[in-house]
């Protein structure tokens, strides 16, 4: 029986489907953000002429400010995209108890677990494996004639130190680690590579063999965490990629931690800051948010003077922000703002099955069901935007099933079924109904 092959999607209709399929469940797109981002057209052109210095061999950040319902998630994720699409490996962090700002070994294992390209997710792999065969071929361009196997892994090795030899005078475990992930490679020895990909990539519980085998001794604490870092950045660069743009998010969880381990933590953005202005991390490119009480509140970056100092802003005009500054200062998510995007989402819908009946979702419906999910929830506009573009969605989806649904009509916002599965900022200001 010859069963017929699906017809092949194309390319936007795939990333369609995947905007829509997100917004169902409530969470943030992958990918083509741009087709429903409003209002940060100024914010996303700051950050893009960022990368571009960045990709010049520069290093620059920025620390992103808002309250729950501003967009700094979105924010995040459209700025990581717009990285890649320059040819930057990316990689989001998000600052918890688990991952503290303290730990930079925590922040250096989340980067490496995170990494991501174009083209992949969890690409470190992927990545060493480009710069050492990147290596291997400006050594076979250079010597003209070839080289012997056994040659070309010699001269590949001395390679490897010499192409982080800034950071193997601090401290050798990189290179050495590298130089044993490159030999059990070729000697098909794939346990070992793995082991040593694990302890590049700063994986706990990598066993004494390894270590043994690979000559380190040691640990890879806080200190040689950020030095890899480092390494890390120049590996990058040389697997042909942009540079790195970091994401760390959730700062504001910092607030919660006793006086000594928040202070320590502001003092790593301190000497990030100080690395990237002594052009001691190229092609390095840091996202930091935060709520506002996280850059103003007694328990925040206020606390810890040299940072407050570097960071610090001119006082905003509202009509008139100024995101070259350290921070960018969001807004609040707004009717008008929420009536766009819903509109760019119909157009998105139609793209990913068939042209949405436009009567029936009209902007005069649109406006009537922000309306209702408000009214449940305090009138609060900016805790909203999920909760109602789940709901929109399931109404579009309703529109193109059935002929005879009318939302003008059907629709109403039953708040009791979403019970459990609220946000607490949502939930903090929901309307419940006895």
């Amino acid at each position: 029986m010859n069963i017929p092959e699906p017809e092949r999607m194309d390319q936007r209709r795939l990333e369609s489907i995947n905007i829509i399929n997100a917004l169902r469940r409530g969470t943030v797109p992958a990918s083509g953000l741009e087709r429903i981002a409003v209002g940060l057209d100024v914010e996303e052109g700051v950050i893009s002429r960022q990368l571009d210095y960045v990709a010049q061999s520069g290093g620059d950040l920025k620390f992103i400010r808002g309250d729950y319902g501003s967009g700094k998630t979105f924010l995040v994720a459209r700025a990581l995209e717009i990285a890649r699409t320059k040819g930057f490996v990316t990689s989001h962090v998000i600052i918890s108890a688990a991952t503290p700002l303290y730990k930079i070994k925590g922040i250096y294992q989340q980067v490496c677990a995170n990494l991501r390209t174009s083209g992949e997710e969890h690409a470190i792999k992927t990545i060493l494996d480009n710069w050492l065969f990147a290596i291997e071929e400006r050594l076979l361009s250079v010597s003209g004639t070839g080289l012997e196997d056994a040659a070309l892994e010699d001269a590949t090795e001395r390679e490897i130190e010499t192409a982080l030899s800034g950071i193997s005078e601090v401290n050798t475990a990189l290179a050495a680690a590298l130089r044993t992930y490159y030999r059990a490679n070729n000697t098909g020895d794939f346990p070992l590579a793995q082991a040593a990909l694990g302890w590049i990539a700063g994986e706990p519980n990598i066993g004494r063999d390894f270590k043994q085998k690979a000559g380190i001794k040691g640990e890879l604490d806080d200190t040689i965490a950020f030095i890899f870092l480092r390494g890390l950045v120049s590996i990058i660069h040389g697997a042909g990629y942009s540079g790195i743009a970091i994401a760390v998010d959730e700062m504001e969880t910092t607030q919660g931690l006793q006086r000594n381990q928040r202070e320590k933590g502001y003092h790593t953005l301190v000497r990030i800051i100080d690395a990237l202005d002594r052009g001691e991390m190229p092609r390095c490119f840091f996202l930091f948010t935060g709520t506002p009480a996280m850059y103003d509140g007694s328990r925040g970056i206020r606390s810890v003077p040299p940072l407050y100092d570097r960071i610090s802003v001119v006082v905003q005009n509202d009509a008139y922000r100024n995101p070259r500054q350290p921070q960018i200062m969001l807004e609040k998510f707004d009717t008008s703002k929420l009536e766009l995007v819903a509109l760019k989402v119909v157009d998105v819908y139609a793209q990913a099955y068939t042209e949405p009946d436009r009567e029936r979702v009209s902007h005069r419906f649109i406006r009537a069901m922000i309306k209702k999910i408000t009214t449940r929830f305090g009138g609060r506009i900016d805790v909203i935007p999920r909760i109602f573009l789940k709901e929109f969605v399931d109404v579009l989806d309703k529109c193109e099933l059935y002929e005879d649904y009318t939302p003008g009509d059907a629709y109403d916002f039953d708040a009791e079924h979403l019970i459990g599965d609220l946000k607490k900022e949502e939930e903090a200001v929901m309307v419940v109904r006895y």
